[in-house]
């Protein structure tokens, strides 16, 4: 059994009794390795290891395991849009779950491929007053829910939070509890969307309890980081 085979092991273990508890099915919960600032080798790893779906903050390094690791993976942008970065990230992923902002949105849709698929896009929502992990404030996602939908090329699927970290069930569940709640609102609407993107390896029993679909998970995965942060 190899290391991150063993992180797997009990992490899959924590989701199903967590899921256990919210009278869930674990299957539909799914894990998106958060793999910034990890090797090439712990990627393929974990993709060894079971694992499809791979997040990555920094477009520089994500570019090289992109390439390296082949098309077979699928491949989220999770980290901090910068306006002259968006055609890069358009071209190179599949997903974009950090979008925040209709000008943002606006230039992944035009800069995305024409030969590619639909790029597949979460809306983050600040969930913190202080807006410290960003996102788009809770009042303006509706109308940037429209603004996605009518744009070629972008498939909006869900929503995407980032909660203030705290070690209270309660005081991390009530976050989440608003952000599905607000998932729910743009359904009614008639946004077919499917995503939830929420909890971390610190927090993913109260995402769950909440209705996360896809946890975001870094040192659940990979263990501590064998790589210093690299910018780009």
């Amino acid at each position: 059994m190899t290391r991150i085979t063993k992180h797997l092991k009990d992490l899959k273990n924590r989701i199903a009794a967590a899921a256990l508890e919210a009278g869930r099915d674990p299957a539909d919960i799914q894990i998106l390795a958060v793999s910034k600032n990890q090797l090439t080798s712990a990627v393929r790893e974990a993709a060894a290891s079971g694992l499809m779906r791979f997040g990555e903050n920094y477009l520089q390094e994500a570019s090289e395991k992109i390439r390296e690791c082949g098309e077979n993976l699928e491949w989220h942008f999770i980290g901090t849009i910068q306006s002259n970065k968006t055609g890069t990230i358009a071209g190179s992923f599949d997903w974009v779950q950090t979008v925040a902002s209709s000008r943002i949105a606006q230039r992944l849709s035009r800069q995305r491929p024409e030969g590619n698929s639909d790029l597949q896009v979460c809306i983050q929502v600040r969930l913190d007053p202080e807006g410290k992990h960003g996102g788009a404030p809770v009042g303006e996602v509706v109308r940037l829910a429209e603004q996605i939908d009518s744009l070629p090329r972008l498939r909006l699927r869900g929503l995407m939070g980032m909660p203030i970290p705290t070690s209270n069930i309660e005081e991390q569940r009530r976050p989440f509890r608003e952000l599905h709640l607000l998932m729910e609102r743009l359904r009614d609407q008639g946004h077919h969307i499917d995503t939830l993107s929420m909890g971390m390896s610190g927090d993913l029993e109260a995402a769950i309890l909440e209705g996360t679909t896809m946890l975001r998970i870094g040192t659940g995965v990979f263990g501590p980081r064998e790589a210093p942060p690299t910018a780009g």
